[in-house]
């Protein structure tokens, strides 16, 4: 069965998602961590894609990125990068084989509201993990610079984050009362399943929108075979 095709646009931002091959082990220490991060700050910008929000989980890694007129140069970008870490990581650990699932998640997400809960959702990882109580504490995402502006070259903030205050200290209050209050559990429900599935993640008017841009149905088709037509007699 042919592989759906991504929904792209240009200058529009894409929540990503990629695991570990059967769900293995891909960051096993800090120096792995920052190898990570070095090598997407270097692809990304040499693919023309901006950082927005990230985080490094044991296993798997959360990205929310904005190519620029090309949106094809995503799927690139996470090509070579995972190429590039895999071949130190197997040389490294000894192992052979894939490191990442072939195939990475995406959803295409631009609406303010939705868009910022994606930050939020990102960079809570940690803390639905139990790996932490606060998201400030978990040194390897990118919440320390969106929230506290703590320097990290890799993040370029979303015109809707910039647009949270006219001082960074503004941007900095506004953007951490997102973390004051638990994330609908419909909303995670729906970015996770929307994620998945690679479809877009808004209101059916911003669906409707991209389906006419793109010639194609945003939202999941009905299960089964479509019915057979009734011959007239």
């Amino acid at each position: 069965m042919a592989r759906q095709a991504r929904f792209l646009l240009p200058n529009t931002p894409l929540h990503l998602v990629q695991r570990g091959n059967n769900r293995g082990v891909c960051f096993a220490t800090e120096d792995d961590c920052r190898h990570y991060l070095e090598l997407l700050e270097t692809i990304s910008r040499d693919s023309g894609i901006q950082i927005h929000a990230y985080v490094l989980m044991t296993n798997h890694v959360h990205l929310l990125a904005s190519p620029g007129d090309d949106p094809g140069a995503i799927s690139a970008m996470m090509k070579r990068l995972g190429q590039r870490y895999a071949q130190r990581f197997n040389r490294l650990y000894r192992r052979t084989g894939t490191l990442f699932e072939g195939r990475f998640r995406s959803c295409l997400v631009a609406e303010t509201s939705y868009l910022l809960a994606c930050h939020a959702y990102i960079e809570l990882n940690p803390v639905r993990a139990g790996m932490v109580t606060h998201p400030a504490e978990y040194r390897w995402s990118s919440y320390r610079a969106n929230a506290q502006g703590e320097i990290d070259s890799l993040i370029t903030p979303h015109p809707n984050v910039l647009g949270l205050g006219q001082t960074a200290e503004q941007r900095g209050r506004h953007y951490r009362e997102l973390f004051h209050r638990t994330l609908d559990p419909a909303l995670l429900d729906q970015i996770r399943h929307t994620t998945h599935s690679g479809l877009v993640l808004g209101t059916e008017r911003f669906q409707q929108q991209v389906a006419a841009l793109l010639g194609r149905r945003t939202t999941p088709g009905r299960p089964g075979r479509k019915p057979k037509k009734q011959l007239k007699t």
